[in-house]
């Protein structure tokens, strides 16, 4: 409804209730305006349609990909939902990313902790719902910006602009944005998945992202010692996470399957296999196996047998069994088309590498099986961006016959390089990187998980590296007041950012001219009016 409609609406309600004639129909419907979104599962079924528009117009034009950020904090997401509407003035394909790395090192109650699952599985929802609480938060303050700016107007008598504002908060675009939501490998078995992925939509997570490694050894994508499971086992959490979302009623729910095989040459269980030619037949295919007869076999051996031959899987004092090297790309394109067709949306693969070619190989060979197949892709802060792509535009250089000599592939990090024909188009490839992977890759959306941690590093080593030495104040006035106010960042105004507007608000709905307001004459808010 408009602006106008609401108002009417609750004229009605309030009309045919005869003690409730000090509620104004006005404020009803400011405060409806400002909280659009009544549960977790209204935000889900919303962002959720969003998501599917904007794999529909990718499809259509790769040059329509999606981008994200992950936010460890409700502010941090809140605040670079308004920053997008700031410089963009809209937050179309821009989403949220919820990383589990960043939940582990950032919001467990034990404290910093690797990527690999012990942190507290509850705390993902928790961040889910905070995250959103803050969009909300940021929706509640803009239409109270322009509340205000339109009493302002009415009082002045200028129609005009009060049309013009009352056009703009018929228009109001809300902050909230899809989420993709790291679940890990699920935290415990297929039930346990359902359970966490249920509080994960309620919370308002249009799209879960999974992983097929083991829960109980599961690691950062980045990270050595990776154990992938059978695809079986893999599917009955994928088909946990779906009844999930219809359980919940949010039907179109988009479901991220990632797969951590290429980096990944272990497996904890051999498949189980009916036929010949089956799927956990395929998966048993990759191990690396002795051929064996029965004389051979030792107390404790487990056997496979295929073709007539007796095979002896390659067993670790751990007792994880191994892949043969070099079968990588092939298990993550097996891993693909396998969730695709088993009621996955998207699919990440996890590369050591930001690779274009790369990626288009398994992508390839996937489309030629599921053509739509879209991937979500993580532009890893794990990468050494800079390193890698001097070195692509270093090799690619020396296969085309250009003199390289005056470089040293292995330095070619250091400053030196920054101002050569080599670094600027390394960083010419790192800027389209995003556009290019979209259109030839299959990269439907680009994501950074952890950007937010480091920036908070970074600024915070700045801040304190002037304030605590000779800058003294000056350090945070010039590094961070002075940019804020001059930029234009929004919680400069602090006390507006935390509600405090909005405050005042209730309370001259609630209580009228008896209201105690903090936003007088004398808050300290209003030098930076100017």
């Amino acid at each position: 409804m408009t602006y106008q409609q609401q108002i009417g609406t609750a004229t009605r309600l309030i009309g045919g209730q005869a003690t409730w004639g000090g509620i104004d129909a006005e404020a009803v419907a400011r405060m409806r305006l400002q909280n659009r979104f009544c549960t977790g599962l209204d935000i889900a079924r919303y962002t959720a349609a969003i998501m599917r528009r904007d794999m529909a117009a990718y499809d259509a034009d790769p040059s329509a990909y999606t981008q994200s950020l992950g936010c460890w904090h409700g502010f941090i997401g809140q605040q670079k939902m308004i920053s997008i509407k700031k410089h963009f003035g809209t937050t179309d394909r821009r989403y949220l990313y919820l990383s589990g790395w960043m939940v582990a090192a950032l919001r467990s109650e034990f404290g910093p902790l690797p990527d690999q699952s012990m942190h507290e599985k509850t705390k993902v929802s928790a961040l889910i719902e905070e995250l959103y609480t803050f969009l909300r938060q940021a929706d509640a303050r803009e239409l109270s910006l322009l509340f205000r700016d339109l009493d302002k107007a009415r009082a002045a008598g200028n129609a005009v602009e009060a049309q013009r504002l009352t056009q703009a908060i018929d228009g109001h675009q809300t902050h909230v944005v899809p989420i993709i939501a790291d679940i890990d490998a699920g935290f415990g078995n297929a039930e346990a998945t359902y359970l966490l992925a249920k509080t994960m939509i309620e919370a308002g997570a249009c799209a879960l992202q999974i992983e097929n490694q083991v829960s109980d050894e599961k690691q950062c994508g980045h990270q050595d010692g990776k154990v992938t499971v059978p695809h079986e086992d893999f599917l009955a959490k994928v088909r946990a996470c779906r009844y999930a979302f219809l359980e919940l009623g949010v039907d179109d729910g988009i479901i991220v399957t990632r797969t951590d095989s290429l980096g990944a040459g272990l497996t904890k269980q051999i498949a189980y296999s009916k036929a010949p030619g089956d799927l956990g037949d395929q998966y048993n295919g990759f191990l690396d196996c002795e051929e064996v007869d029965v004389a051979q076999v030792g107390n404790g051996d487990v056997v496979i047998s295929r073709d007539g031959k007796l095979l002896r899987p390659k067993r670790l004092p751990s007792n994880l069994f191994q892949f043969r090297e070099g079968t990588g790309a092939d298990r993550c394109v097996l891993d693909c088309i396998t969730s695709l067709q088993n009621g996955a949306d998207l699919l990440w693969i996890e590369t050591e590498k930001p690779h274009i070619e790369q990626i288009a190989s398994m992508v390839d060979r996937i489309r030629a099986v599921v053509p739509d197949a879209k991937l979500v892709y993580n532009n890893s802060p794990s990468f050494n961006w800079t390193l890698n792509f001097r070195q692509q535009v270093y090799d690619a250089w020396g296969e085309a016959g250009r003199d390289v000599s005056g470089y040293d592939r292995a330095r070619l990090m250091s400053v030196d390089y920054d101002a050569t024909d080599l670094g600027a188009e390394a960083d010419e490839r790192i800027r389209t990187f995003q556009r290019d992977a979209a259109a030839r890759a299959g990269i439907f959306h680009h994501l950074i998980t952890l950007p937010t941690y480091h920036t908070a590093a970074l600024s915070t080593d700045a801040l304190a590296r002037t304030y605590f030495g000779e800058a003294g104040m000056l350090g945070y006035v010039e590094g961070v007041q002075r940019r804020e106010i001059r930029e234009g960042i929004a919680c400069v105004k602090h006390q507006n950012m935390s509600g405090s507007d909005i405050g005042d608000d209730h309370k001259d709905y609630f209580a009228g001219e008896a209201a105690l307001k903090a936003g007088g004459a004398h808050n300290t808010m209003n030098q930076f009016a100017a």
